[in-house]
């Protein structure tokens, strides 16, 4: 069953939203580049909601009403499968904020981000990120540095496509997953299962499974419950098979 396929709650994401606790907002990494008046003007407008599995947190042509970030679970950025085949961007790991460029320019969404499984989202309104680039020199740099990052990955996400060996596609998209900038909260071990992997890399599960298998005997990986440990980063961003 695909994502879109499972059964959703009648509430929508904000109408379920709440306050951050304590522990969550210290897993928010830009709160931490804000002087105290600032954190504090933040924190206020912080809320997290839970999204289920094939939830949308941002649909394509909506427009944009706040800067997201990926507290825990997982999510993916597709194109629109009203026009043809899913195609899959990227996926969204633990730590991960995402959108500031349509925010940046009050747009609509080019794209959809969607649940993988159970996640907690959390947001800052559109005013609240405007007010922090006019008054907040950390948080400008935060941002930037996102920019940047996100351009690198999406270049290296391009190069992947071209990939002819299914393998290499399932190591080069881990090692985007690894990202300690943009995904800081991953750690040492990525929290995903095999089914979740293929709906990023868009392979078969059964393909999936013959890569993972491949990479661990390298040594690049180590497959334990419930998710993936890396051994050598740099082996899969780089390597050759």
């Amino acid at each position: 069953m695909s994502p879109s396929a499972s059964p959703r709650p009648s509430s929508p994401l904000r109408a379920r939203a709440r306050a951050l606790t304590p522990e969550e907002l210290a897993r928010i990494p830009w709160l931490q580049a804000l002087n105290a008046g600032e954190r504090e003007r933040a924190e206020d407008a912080l809320v997290v909601t839970a999204a289920q599995a094939g939830d949308y947190v941002c649909r394509i042509g909506r427009p944009v009403t706040y800067w997201f970030g990926l507290v825990d679970g997982l999510l993916k950025m597709s194109n629109d499968e009203s026009l043809g085949p899913v195609i899959t961007f990227t996926g969204v790991a633990p730590g991960g904020w995402f959108g500031e460029g349509t925010v940046l320019k009050h747009e609509q969404y080019r794209y959809n981000i969607q649940a993988l499984r159970k996640s907690h989202v959390a947001g800052i309104p559109v005013a609240t990120f405007d007010w922090l680039l006019d008054h907040s020199l950390g948080f400008n740099r935060f941002v930037m540095n996102q920019l940047n990052e996100r351009l690198g990955q999406f270049i290296a996400a391009r190069e992947i496509d071209r990939l002819g060996s299914p393998d290499l596609r399932v190591a080069r998209n881990l090692a985007a997953m690894f990202h300690p900038l943009l995904y800081p909260s991953v750690g040492g071990i990525l929290r995903i299962t095999q089914q979740e992997l293929a709906y990023l890399v868009g392979l078969s599960r059964q393909r999936v499974n013959e890569a993972l298998s491949t990479l661990s005997a390298k040594g690049w990986i180590r497959v334990e419950y419930g998710g993936v440990r890396v051994l050598d980063l740099q082996a899969l961003r780089q390597g050759e098979l």
